[in-house]
Parts: structure tokens; sequence; C-alpha cells
């Protein structure tokens, strides 16, 4: 009776395992399952940065962080124009994420073990890697960061940037007066009026705010000091693994493209190739859509109407005086890695 008895526990608890797995599946599943149903993917964004997040002339939304979201809808929809794409301060980003308001965030922001466990989201890739810097008008004379003891610095609320403010200033046991404001735009005109003497954020924020200035970017200087580590990437809520695979292997495949030689002006002389890696790459074997529950040109999809994230760099970063650095692939001295797409 005794073996029958442990039988049956042991058969009972398989099944509420098995149980507890397909809700959970099912549970991670929702959100993709919404997004297809729905058919276009709402992507949170910056407010307007130029060379990640920003509309031009025209009303289009172009930059490093827009391409992942229209690599993500390429690979789900085949189509890259499937985003709505919805501008988010850093106060709001993380709860409209939460809410539901918008699918994923691909808005520079920055992965620390506080927000990946804190706040009921999952970061699932570093697309750009970055750090803090300050900025200063030329003609203030300073030319380091430890120039600044006393200086009033301009800075959002809510980002790592001011937490790394202040904790960069105690360490080096100087002192400064925050101007805290929370709009992009209105911290930006807050410093170029001369109502702080510096201004910090990320390098790549301070280079962009500087390039949209025109023929004054040269009264500007970045301060050669980089004070944090600032890994940027995609972030979608916890427990939507299904949405998150997709999410992550989108922009992987931006980096594989590129370390295989795949561009949106090639990859369709490369769909006959006879090299496995690019044969799985363009869904000819392998059957990897499948595994993510797209289809199976899902990767080349996404290179033919983005390109590969050397493409997107140079589209929307360089310009704006930013060389790759860190953000090169691993082959060239980089940090950008993909796992093996197979």
């Amino acid at each position: 009776m005794r073996i029958h008895g442990i039988m049956a526990t042991a058969a009972a608890a398989a099944l509420s395992l098995a149980a507890s797995a397909d809700l959970a599946h099912a549970q991670s599943a929702a959100t993709f399952d919404a997004i297809k149903a729905r058919g276009t993917i709402n992507c949170g964004v910056n407010t307007g940065l130029a060379g990640f997040a920003a509309p031009d002339s025209q009303g289009v939304w172009r930059g490093l962080d827009v391409d992942l979201c229209r690599a993500v809808a390429a690979a789900m929809f085949g189509d890259a124009s499937k985003v709505r794409y919805v501008p988010t301060t850093a106060q709001q980003r993380f709860t409209a994420l939460q809410s539901g308001e918008v699918d994923m965030l691909s808005r520079n922001t920055t992965w620390t073990l506080s927000r990946d466990t804190s706040l009921g989201l999952d970061f699932v890739g570093v697309n750009f890697y970055d750090g803090q810097g300050f900025m200063v008008k030329r003609a203030l004379g300073v030319n380091s960061a430890k120039e600044l003891n006393g200086a009033t610095v301009c800075v959002q609320p809510g980002t790592t940037t001011e937490l790394n403010l202040t904790d960069w200033f105690r360490a080096n046991n100087m002192r400064f007066t925050p101007v805290v404001i929370e709009r992009l735009e209105e911290v930006n005109a807050a410093f170029f009026a001369g109502r702080c003497d510096a201004l910090t954020t990320d390098v790549s924020g301070l280079a962009s705010v500087r390039a949209s200035q025109g023929p004054r970017a040269e009264e500007y200087v970045i301060l050669p000091e980089v004070i944090s580590k600032e890994p940027l990437g995609p972030v979608v809520r916890h427990g939507d693994n299904r949405w998150a695979d997709l999410v992550r292997w989108a922009h992987f495949a931006m980096i594989e493209a590129e370390e295989l030689g795949l561009t949106s002006a090639n990859i369709d002389q490369h769909m006959n190739s006879t090299n496995p890696a690019i044969q799985r790459f363009v869904g000819a074997t392998g059957g990897l859509g499948e595994m993510l529950g797209v289809d199976n040109r899902w990767a080349y999809n996404i290179v033919k109407q983005v390109g590969n994230y050397g493409e997107s760099f140079d589209r929307n970063v360089k310009p704006l005086g930013i060389q790759r650095g860190i953000n090169d692939l691993w082959t060239k001295g980089g940090l950008m890695y993909s796992p093996p797409i197979r």
C-alpha cells in the first residue's frame, strides 16, 4: 500500500507540474498572441533623441532603437512598418510597459539589477553600450569633469543618470547643485539657455543633443570622463517568454547578419548560398522560424527591410560623430556578439 501511495503522490506531483508548465506556457504566449492578432507592435521609444528615436521632417520615426522595433515587426509580420511608436519620458517608460500600453521598450534604457528584478520586467539584450558623461559650453574653459566642483548640473529624474551623478560627485568629494527637469526637450533647453553649467546623460545622448545645435555645435564640448557603465537595450514584461524570445533573437539576427556579411543590398544574392550558417539564417534549412512562432524567413525579412546592425549604426549613430568602438563586432574588438542562430 505504501508503494501505491508513493506512486500516486508522484503521479499527482507530475500532473501538477505539467499543469503548471501548461499555465506558464499559456501566460508566456499571451502577449505574443495578442500582438499577432492586433497586427502591430506598440513600441515605447524616446520622445525625441536623434540617432536613436526621433521623427524626421516628414514625421517618420528613425534611429537605432526605432530600427530594433522595425526588426521585431519584420520578424513577426514580415513587414517592418507594422509598428506604432509610443513616445515615453524617462519616468513614464516603465509604467507604460507594466500597464500594457506598450509591448516593449526600445528606448535607450540601462540594464541594471534592480530594474531587472523589482519592476516585473526583463531585459533581453544590449543594442548599445554606453557610459555617462558631461557636456559644457566651450567658453566655460573646463577641460575635465574634475573641474566641476560647485557646478550646477542639468539632469533628468528617474534615471540611472541622476543616481550616478550623485555617486560620482560624492566619491570625488565634490559639490554640485542639480537642476532636475523631467522632459528631455526641456532639460536640454535649460542647458542651452544657461540655467546650468553642465548637462549630464549618456555620452551618445550628449552627442545627439550637441548635433542638434547645427553650426553652434562647436560651442559645446563633451568632457573626457565616462563615469558609468550604461548597457542600453530592449525591455519586455517578466513572464512574456515567447515574446521575449522574438525580441531577443531579432536583435541577435541583426548582429549575426553583419558577421556573416549579409546586408539589405546583397542578401538576395545569398539565398542559394552553400554556407550552412547562411542557409539557416535565410530560412532555407533548420526551421528556426517555426521555433519562434514566425515564418522561417524571419531573419531574411529583418535584413532585407531594416539591414544588419552595422547598417543601422552607420545610418543613425555615426552621423552624430560617434564611432563604433565597443559597439563593433566581437571579431573586430567590440562587444557585439550573437549566440549561434542554429
